[in-house]
């Protein structure tokens, strides 16, 4: 596996009650923006996701919907790296989105964030990093 050292400062927490400035909750939803559980419910509770929008920006969230199928899940985080790529003033967390309420595995879901390997302002949870790494070797 490649060295993670060059990564270790874009690790998400795993756990997120408060956020920095310019740091933006990223949650996965799913296209009706029921934020019923999960991180898109603390994402609704604590950091603007607005009930009813699945996708976007949301207060100091962004959500992805994930539960539409991979390759729509695919779209919808290329959509986000396309953003995040835009707003470099921005530090956007990723959380374990896909792998919880919509059931996928993290080696289904980290792949989709090859784009982010060299976007400074994404930060994802260690494991994904695991993936990744494994997957560029």
């Amino acid at each position: 596996m490649k060295d993670m050292t060059n990564y270790l400062h874009r690790v998400t927490p795993d756990i997120i009650d408060t956020l920095k400035e310019g740091e933006i909750f990223v949650f996965g939803s799913n296209c009706h923006g029921y934020h019923g559980g999960g991180a898109a419910l603390t994402a609704m509770r604590k950091f603007g996701a607005i009930y009813g929008q699945g996708d976007g920006l949301q207060g100091r969230s962004y959500g992805i919907s994930t539960m539409e199928g991979v390759s729509a899940m695919k779209e919808n985080i290329d959509r986000f790296i396309a953003f995040a790529k835009v707003h470099q003033e921005l530090t956007f967390l990723v959380t374990r989105i896909g792998c919880g309420i919509a059931g996928y595995s993290v080696e289904t879901v980290a792949p989709l964030f090859k784009g982010a390997l060299k976007v400074e302002n994404i930060h994802l949870p260690e494991d994904f990093w695991q993936v990744l790494l494994r997957v560029e070797e």
